[in-house]
């Protein structure tokens, strides 16, 4: 029994499916990166983040003012039955508890903060890395749509300033130096030195 070849699938199933690889080796590689990340962070640093994030629920305020507020109503209490008081007023072992709490809420927030910003860093890098390729590839395509109207007899050849600056990859460096410039100038210059960028 002779079984027929199968057909090729058509050319909108074939860049569907090509699109799909891309679309999932991207999001791979995005999950990659965050597992990476992830295994990196130390158990103190684990530990410090899940105490921020307590502290940044909504419960967290109300649990300070309950405790604070049965800190000074037994305190009262003992005070009325006539019993020894562990925290008269003015409450200086409450305060030096309400301190070092906020010295060890302020360092879990700024040390969580500090991880998340050097992410984000690198995020930024990433994309800055991303955009240049683009502009070099628009650069190229922009470069080779112009080969092709000069190369084909049916399109008219002419003169196009914006399509010949657009051909021109963008230089980082340059960039970056006028960016430099921009911002060491004071604002009362700011008007002029803007005219400079290209």
């Amino acid at each position: 029994m002779r079984t027929e070849p199968a057909a090729p699938p058509p050319p909108d199933a074939l860049d569907k499916s090509i699109e799909r690889d891309q679309i999932s080796q991207n999001i791979e590689a995005i999950l990659e990166f965050y597992t990476r990340e992830e295994q990196k962070i130390s158990r103190s640093q684990r530990i410090l983040e899940r105490f921020s994030s307590f502290v940044g629920q909504p419960v967290f305020p109300g649990i300070i003012l309950l405790f604070v507020a049965l800190w000074i109503l037994s305190n009262f209490l003992l005070h009325q039955l006539g019993m020894p008081v562990f925290d008269p007023a003015p409450y200086f072992w409450l305060q030096g508890i309400v301190g070092l709490s906020a010295l060890l809420t302020a360092t879990a927030v700024l040390s969580k903060q500090n991880r998340v910003a050097k992410l984000e860093e690198q995020r930024a890098h990433l994309d800055l890395k991303v955009t240049l390729l683009t502009e070099q590839k628009a650069a190229k395509l922009i470069d080779l749509l112009e080969e092709l109207r000069r190369d084909l007899p049916n399109v008219k050849d002419r003169h196009d300033p914006e399509a010949v600056a657009l051909r021109q990859s963008m230089n980082p460096d340059l960039v970056l130096a006028t960016l430099d410039e921009l911002h060491s100038t004071p604002l009362a210059g700011s008007e002029t030195s803007s005219a400079k960028l290209p």
